[in-house]
């Protein structure tokens, strides 16, 4: 296959990343991947240098998280309070890092392997797995688009359990590392297309078998659960004066739920603890008692500071209500500039004065939290994009029956996000085997269950309640055990076989050389 003119091919990576954003939620096309992908690994083996495939890398994931992750601009502009320009500008920068991870992998790929070698293939899915992992942990994270989220009703989701989001998002690389095998016809001879085309059939051939393994058992009665959508929009959600429009809005809603367990979304109440009114809690209570059982509750904590040297403290919260003892789960992973202020002396006066985001400095709970013991169930509650790191999210798990994330994606407006999230939370179903209740503001309220299958769901953007029922589990799965530490030791086990194999051959290359160069 020719070489395609330099422009030419970096808009080919752009439109290749855009169009990838397809084979997530709502879309659905979840074997896209499997070609834009093969494209962008077939540009890879056909550029001129490391420093190319790098450039083909960033505007693949240009592409990628220009078309799908825009919606942070919704969140600056139209409830931070952004001028247009600077947030056009803010989600620009984020989207220009972002892209800088698929363009280390495809760096990583062209610097270790020649295009023609047989382990490019391999090569090019560890280093795009490495790539993810790195994303999704550096400056506290953001692994949105992992493209083994794509995979969550596919055949590869039988891996999830083994290895997270990271082993689907592998195995389905190195399949589309295969197909650019065969597109650009470096295997002239057949032999290793055909052995690898076999062995991406048996993968795919294994991960079916796997989706048919239970990892966890039921344990306990059932539980009845009432899920509230109270669908408040954000311009008004933090309005004083639409306070008691609220207060009574979950009311009506908490009075019609059947549900022995009872939950509503992140920051229901827009007030701190202290400020819910006795009255009001009691009649929550009752409400949950009336039904055996407990309710959820999102609001926020405050703790004055202890000393002039110390901040006021925030916490963004859950608390439990009903007949079992009180309990309070606090937010330990924050989104940094909406709850957290990132090297604050830089960037805190910013973030104060330019964004109108509400308690935009709060602080972390514990790392780890016992789960609620309510309703018959033992609890893993998480709040909002905690949901988007699954290697935090197995560790509560363990310990757990059910998973409870409570979100308000209203930020977000009409936007890619809801949807996104809601298959995010899926993998985590299936990846801990754990049933996983979602509550949100405005959507998406969802029973998700331990197969990572979306049992029922609310319509977006109404106000209502979700019933349903559920059964607790118990059982460890392998990634529970050992989070993304498999997938990552393998990613990093492939590229340095490969390195020590390539060395080893130019090693003898240069010897030979030597010697023939000595004879003559």
């Amino acid at each position: 296959m020719p070489r395609m003119p330099a422009a030419l091919a970096t808009l080919a990576a752009l439109l290749l990343g855009a169009a990838t954003v397809f084979s997530f939620s709502p879309f659905g096309a979840s074997l896209l991947p499997a070609l834009t992908l093969a494209g962008l690994f077939a540009l890879w083996q056909r550029a001129s240098s490391p420093g190319r495939a790098f450039a083909l890398g960033l505007a693949f994931g240009l592409g990628l998280f220009a078309a799908g992750v825009s919606w942070v601009y919704v969140a600056l502009n139209t409830f931070g309070d952004m001028p247009a320009l600077l947030a056009a500008l803010g989600t620009a920068l984020f989207c220009a890092y972002l892209a800088l991870f698929p363009a280390l992998a495809g760096w990583i790929t062209a610097r270790t392997t020649a295009s023609d070698s047989i382990a490019r293939p391999m090569v090019a899915a560890a280093a795009w797995t490495l790539s993810e992992w790195l994303r999704g942990w550096l400056f506290s994270g953001f692994g949105w688009l992992s493209i083994g989220y794509t995979q969550v009703a596919t055949t590869l989701a039988g891996y999830a359990p083994i290895g997270g989001v990271l082993l689907p998002g592998l195995f389905l690389t190195l399949t589309a590392a295969v197909l650019a095998d065969a597109v650009t016809g470096i295997d002239a001879h057949g032999r290793r297309l055909l052995a690898s085309a076999v062995a991406v059939a048996i993968i795919w051939a294994s991960g079916y078998a796997l989706t048919h393994v239970d990892w966890s058992h039921p344990v306990g009665e059932p539980a009845t659960v009432s899920l509230l959508q109270g669908n408040i929009g954000q311009d008004l959600k933090f309005e004083p004066a639409y306070r008691e429009k609220t207060f009574a809005i979950y009311a009506d809603l908490v009075a019609k739920s059947r549900g022995r367990l009872i939950v509503l979304p992140e920051s229901a109440l827009p007030v701190f603890a202290d400020e819910v009114p006795p009255e009001y809690v009691a009649l929550l209570r009752s409400a949950a008692q009336h039904n055996s059982g407990d309710l959820l509750l999102g609001l926020f904590f405050f703790e004055p500071r202890a000393s002039v040297d110390e901040d006021d403290r925030y916490y963004n919260s859950v608390v439990t209500v009903g007949t079992a003892p009180p309990q309070v789960y606090r937010k330990h992973h924050l989104v940094p500039f909406g709850e957290t202020i990132p090297l604050k002396p830089v960037f805190g006066w910013f973030i104060r004065n330019v964004l109108a985001i509400p308690l935009a400095d709060q602080t972390p709970g514990a790392a780890y939290q016992e789960p609620f013991v309510v309703a018959g169930q033992r609890l893993a509650v998480n709040i909002c994009y905690e949901d988007a790191f699954g290697g935090e999210l197995a560790r509560r798990a363990a310990d757990a029956t059910l998973m409870v994330n409570v979100t308000n994606d209203a930020w977000y407006g009409h936007s890619l996000a809801a949807e996104q999230h809601d298959q995010i939370a899926a993998m985590r179903a299936l990846e801990t085997a754990r049933p996983m209740l979602r509550a949100t503001n405005t959507g998406i309220t969802s029973i998700i269950d331990h197969h990572g299958v979306e049992s029922s769901r609310l319509p977006w953007f109404t106000r209502g309640v979700l019933e349903g029922t559920i059964a607790g589990r118990q059982g460890v799965t392998p990634y529970v055990r050992f989070g993304d530490a498999l997938v990552v030791a393998l990613a990093l086990l492939i590229i340095a076989i490969t390195l020590f194999l390539t060395r080893r051959s130019q090693r003898k290359s240069l010897a030979t050389f030597g010697r023939d160069a000595g004879i003559q």
